[in-house]
């Protein structure tokens, strides 16, 4: 008869072997190029000793290819739940150690338990990628595994927070997943993503591109939009991950986290003062007003390096987290064109669903012309931000510093599109075009001796905020240096704000 000692050993050996997952080889070869194992990357992610590990004695079913004789607890992927600042969060990370971290039927069946727990419990999701893809032993049962998580992605959009880091490989169907996901990290040399890899692309369109080219942390943050945010190495991405988490709420019934306020609600900042140029032609950088009215300065920026005329983040003000959207006059004189358009939407509809009332700071002159733009969809692109603005009923307040020209006045959460409370400083000017073209069509006959007078009175008339005060469409003109208070003014004031667009299944956003 075995005794107590003999069934503890078994499970301690038992459970050595899950931890150690590939082996002392495998696990030192990740650490040579730089990238920690899925254990240490949980370590560093959650608090201290509160990681409760689920299914760590999981191995696959595949008799097919020998895969029978290769059997390691855990398969690849470990999956658990823990604490970020005290708040319950739900993680998986793929073992790149066991099998290339490959998606087996089991280890997705892992995924699909912990997603299914997170739903019902109303916690966030953290999928931390290094994978190979797809287990090919396995064949369709791998890719059922896939769309099995997709699935679970989709159905738990908007209900909680779904967050993404690739800190290796990430190939084929296994992007969808980051894809359909709030927001994606991505670690400088070690991550890449991409659909089909360089092998394929050479065959197929002969086209020559390295992985980093193609898939890299720079690419998806800059050039394709795929990606949020960009880290050096694996600690800096959970360390983001761990501050992105501390200004969204566990899920949509609740509200975002708030924090003790030791900055003055009421501090005034002569600089501003000065900040927005009189002159309509000279840029300056939108973010140092952002960050001069925000809780001790501290702004954290969504997809810094994408679109750049539009900006996209998160501040407290008074303790409160608040979703910033604001163009940028030092980056195309902050025009809106196709991709500024997607990226503030996408930001709108994630702020919206989680109760993150939203911050709008406009200077835009309007749309970018041009036949790349019109060709590439300008028209259903820009209605992307009509749709999300308006849809979105959180509180919104929307601040004009400068321009707001034409379309893109309406565009950018005015009152019309439901915004609660409206602001501009006394340098703004609303109109349905600049001065010079307003005369142009106005005064298509006159010489130009004669225009030159009446662009001057055009700009004496059109080109200020008093018009639109005076219709309602603005509720306050206010100095610069009073931005930060009067914008937390705002907010509590509309902080109570209840309304609901009709009963409907879903509406249909210009895809």
């Amino acid at each position: 008869m075995s005794t107590h000692e003999e069934k503890y050993k078994e499970f301690e050996k038992r459970k050595n072997a899950a931890e150690l997952g590939g082996g002392i080889e495998r696990i030192e070869k990740q650490h040579k190029i730089g990238k920690k194992t899925a254990r240490e990357r949980i370590d560093i992610l959650l608090d201290p000793g509160t990681f409760t590990e689920t299914d760590r004695m999981v191995i696959h079913r595949t008799r097919d290819f020998d895969m029978d004789k290769k059997k390691i607890p855990g398969d690849g992927i470990v999956t658990g739940y823990g604490k970020i600042d005290g708040r319950l969060v739900y993680v998986f990370a793929q073992d790149f150690t066991v099998f290339g971290g490959t998606l087996s039927r089991t280890n997705a069946d892992k995924v699909v338990k912990l997603m299914d727990l997170a739903l019902k419990m109303g916690a966030p999701v953290i999928g931390l990628n290094d994978s190979g893809g797809a287990r090919i032993q396995e064949g369709v049962q791998s890719l059922g595994g896939y769309a099995d998580i997709f699935y679970r992605n989709v159905i738990s959009s908007g209900v909680i927070p779904q967050i993404s880091a690739i800190m290796g490989p990430c190939a084929g169907g296994a992007v969808y997943s980051p894809a359909l996901t709030d927001f994606i990290f991505m670690v400088r040399k070690t991550s890449y993503m991409f659909v089909t890899g360089p092998d394929v692309i050479k065959t197929v369109t002969h086209e020559e591109v390295t992985k980093n080219e193609l898939g890299g942390a720079m690419t998806h943050n800059s050039k394709s939009g795929v990606a949020h945010f960009i880290a050096d190495d694996d600690e800096q991405v959970l360390m983001m991950i761990r501050e992105l988490i501390g200004f969204i709420p566990s899920n949509n019934m609740e509200d975002p986290p708030e924090k003790k306020c030791t900055d003055d609600i009421k501090r005034e900042d002569e600089f501003l003062q000065k900040l927005v140029p009189v002159d309509p032609n000279k840029p300056y950088d939108m973010k140092e007003l952002i960050t001069t009215i925000a809780d001790d300065k501290d702004f954290l920026e969504v997809m810094p390096l994408y679109a750049q005329n539009i900006i996209t983040g998160f501040v407290r003000l008074n303790g409160k987290p608040v979703g910033i959207v604001a163009n940028q006059p030092s980056v195309q004189a902050g025009v809106l064109d196709i991709n500024a358009s997607t990226k503030g939407a996408r930001f709108v509809r994630f702020c919206d669903a989680f109760n993150i009332p939203l911050v709008t700071f406009e200077d835009v002159p309007g749309f970018l012309p041009g036949t790349t733009q019109e060709f590439g969809g300008i028209i259903r692109n820009g209605a992307k931000l009509i749709y999300a603005f308006s849809e979105a009923t959180v509180p919104k307040v929307t601040l004009i510093t400068r321009k707001a020209y034409g379309g893109a006045y309406c565009v950018m959460s005015s009152k019309h599109l439901g915004a609660d409370v409206n602001y501009a400083y006394p340098m703004a000017e609303i109109a349905v075009m600049g001065p010079d073209g307003a005369v142009n069509v106005l005064f298509r006959n006159k010489l130009d001796a004669e225009k030159s007078d009446l662009v001057d009175e055009y700009k004496a008339n059109f080109a200020n905020p008093y018009k639109a005060a005076e219709l309602g469409y603005l509720d306050e003109i206010i100095y610069p240096k009073q931005t930060r208070f009067k914008l937390i003014q705002a907010l509590e004031m509309a902080a109570n704000k209840v309304k609901s667009n009709p009963p409907k299944k879903h509406g249909n956003i210009p895809l």
